[in-house]
């Protein structure tokens, strides 16, 4: 089980002192929400920081685009050693060719689908191709909402698929806490994004959070 803290929910103004309370930590991801203010409502990280934060950790980095125009990202974002790029199926109309161009610069790339998003959206074409499938259990666009019950459904569909597709990692996004983890990984994630309920309590609070999330 990997778990990706969602950095959108760290203390911003201690940025690198938040990085290295990771440090060390196995199984773990950095999740970095990018959201252009179109696709969602809210802005939030921009190239130089995330630039900067490359260079201030060797967790790898896990970049989720919420934005209208992935293609551009796949390009500007290429040297700042992601190792997962993610982007909505509700954002373009080529995925494919996306997936395929995102796939000869980033070591994973992912496809993220909305709740209300039909499943049959991601063709099995897409996922012969993709290496990561990200279920958003809540709506795209602000940290801290209520999980979407219907979410354990949705990724019990993806699990079904694995035996066809065994390269695909299931990752849930939204409202994820030590309540739902376990059902969670019973129904097939294995690999959980969390912001508010790991950054909130501090960094001496951060291994066990951590920890909770994958008994």
């Amino acid at each position: 089980m990997i778990i990706s803290p969602s950095l959108l929910a760290c203390d911003f103004l201690n940025i690198e002192s938040e990085l290295l309370a990771f440090k060390d930590f196995k199984d773990t991801w950095f999740h970095l929400d990018i959201m252009d203010s179109h696709f969602v409502p809210n802005l939030t990280f921009g190239h130089p920081i995330v630039k900067l934060i490359s260079k201030k950790t060797e967790i790898p980095l896990d970049a989720h685009f919420m934005v209208t125009n992935p293609e551009f990202y796949i390009d500007t974002f290429k040297d700042y050693n992601i190792h997962n790029f993610t982007f909505h199926i509700e954002a373009t109309d080529n995925a494919l060719e996306l997936v395929r161009k995102a796939k000869k610069l980033y070591p994973s790339v992912g496809l993220s689908i909305k709740p209300k998003t039909p499943l049959n959206s991601i063709t099995e074409e897409l996922l012969a191709e993709i290496d990561l499938i990200l279920i958003m259990s809540v709506e795209p666009g602000f940290g801290g909402q209520s999980f979407i019950e219907e979410s354990y459904k949705r990724v019990e569909h993806f699990n079904k698929l694995k035996e066809k597709f065994p390269q695909l990692m299931i990752q849930v996004d939204g409202g994820v806490t030590n309540n739902n983890a376990a059902n969670l990984k019973k129904s097939g994630a294995n690999n959980l994004v969390a912001g508010s309920y790991i950054f909130k309590d501090g960094p001496s609070t951060y291994k066990e959070k951590l920890e909770s999330l994958r008994r």
